[in-house]
């Protein structure tokens, strides 16, 4: 079943209908890979790129067959890119940072992508590019080109594009950019951001905000209900992030109820959807080691401003500003070890298709089997190359358009 790609832009809850999403198909930014990089650039391990694209294939093909609309983000870069000379001043100008390259260099620099094939500056944008690919008839005499190894990069590639979760996120009719708290990931709001600014497929698209000063990540947002947000803060989004963000879905009437979860800034926790997420409208996934100690503090709208109270449990909490006597929770293993791996391996990053509809991965094989006996639909797939970036279904995938409940 096809479904147009007309339908209506906008997101309430985190398991309504899906109806489109934005993914990123792994590519040749994975490949610039190295032993020397891969903890600077946010992966446990280098993944075998031809295995992660089929996985990532699997993943867009499930979606498709439950009658997906899915967007391919670098398709929509080339697009935007073809169409626009705006966004490739914008793309170009987060790409090429004088402060690296020196002026003169990086002048250099981006009169050259200017000149590329929409197809060749997206790849270029996307993967980044080495002072050895810089191109060779340069006229400028360049001390930070003699000084640098060849490998080096003149713009960083942006593996961590494969989760397109955090750089944007969808509250009702709107879109969010986020701000990105790690500086190899920093750069990907800039595409994000060009391609809501002048896509077709996203004209008219308002936004819900914009932060370019204290962190908010999209991995670290729940949308609970309509008008009830919960927002993670530890390793990526910060306490003022978390305000910010609160307060300005206040003023746009977008929420009513901001509930503010502390976790744990470790790898392991680095998103609140790495501990929890929602697989039917009154049932969470659950790492069960925070079950007890979730806490959180609600921010709620007020006539004049807004209230804050806590902190107080996060499972009380959250039923409590839903409007539901009692959350359902679904956790992760029967044993401490199981639980463990699972929360590691991403066992409770699942991406809801519809009520009761989830995409797992397969490897976590108790935390399906126990949602699987809860009710929960499980669509399995396969992670053993994607998850070494630390991400899930749910982490890899934007939702911009799902039916209200």
């Amino acid at each position: 079943m096809n479904v147009s790609a007309s339908a209506p832009l906008g997101v309430n809850t985190e398991v309504g209908r899906l109806r489109a999403a934005l993914l990123h198909r792994p590519g040749d930014e994975l490949k610039r890979l190295t032993p020397r990089n891969n903890d600077q650039l946010l992966f446990d391990g280098l993944p075998w790129v031809d295995r992660a694209q089929e996985e990532h294939d699997a993943f867009a093909d499930v979606l498709r067959s439950r009658g997906v609309e899915v967007l391919l983000l670098s398709d929509l870069v080339t697009e935007t890119l073809g169409t626009s000379g705006a966004a490739r001043m914008q793309g170009i100008g987060a790409a090429v940072d004088p402060r690296k390259l020196g002026h003169a260099l990086a002048s250099e620099l981006a009169t050259h992508l200017r000149s590329l094939p929409a197809q060749e500056l997206s790849t270029i944008l996307t993967a980044g590019m080495t002072f050895d690919e810089l191109p060779a008839a340069a006229t400028t005499a360049s001390l930070v080109r003699r000084m640098h190894h060849g490998g080096d990069f003149v713009i960083d590639p942006l593996p961590n594009l494969l989760f397109t979760r955090d750089s944007s996120f969808w509250i009702g009719p709107r879109v969010a950019i986020t701000s990105l708290a790690l500086p190899a990931r920093v750069r990907e709001t800039s595409l994000t951001d060009m391609i809501y600014a002048h896509h077709p497929r996203f004209r008219g698209a308002r936004r819900a905000y914009e932060s370019h000063t204290a962190p908010v990540e999209g991995g670290d947002v729940l949308l609970l209900a309509p008008g009830v947000l919960a927002v993670g803060v530890g390793e990526r989004t910060t306490p003022a992030g978390a305000e910010a963000l609160a307060r300005s879905v206040f003023e746009d009437e977008l929420a009513h109820t901001v509930l503010v979860v502390p976790i744990e800034q470790s790898r392991a926790s680095m998103h609140l959807d790495t501990v929890c997420t929602m697989v039917d409208q009154d049932a969470v996934v659950m790492y069960p080691a925070v079950q007890d100690s979730l806490s959180a503090f609600t921010i709620h709208r007020e006539d004049k401003g807004v209230s804050i109270r806590g902190a107080e449990p996060f499972l009380v909490a959250a039923a409590e500003a839903m409007g539901i006597g009692k959350l359902r929770v679904i956790d992760t293993g029967l044993d401490n070890v199981t639980a463990e791996r699972e929360q590691w391996d991403d066992g409770n990053n699942t991406l809801a298709l519809a009520p009761g509809v989830v995409v797992a991965y397969e490897r976590n094989v108790e935390t399906n089997a126990r949602l699987e006996a809860s009710g929960i639909e499980v669509l399995r797939i396969a992670g053993s190359e994607l998850g070494s970036g630390r991400g899930g279904p749910r982490c890899m995938s934007c939702p911009v358009a799902r039916d209200s409940l």
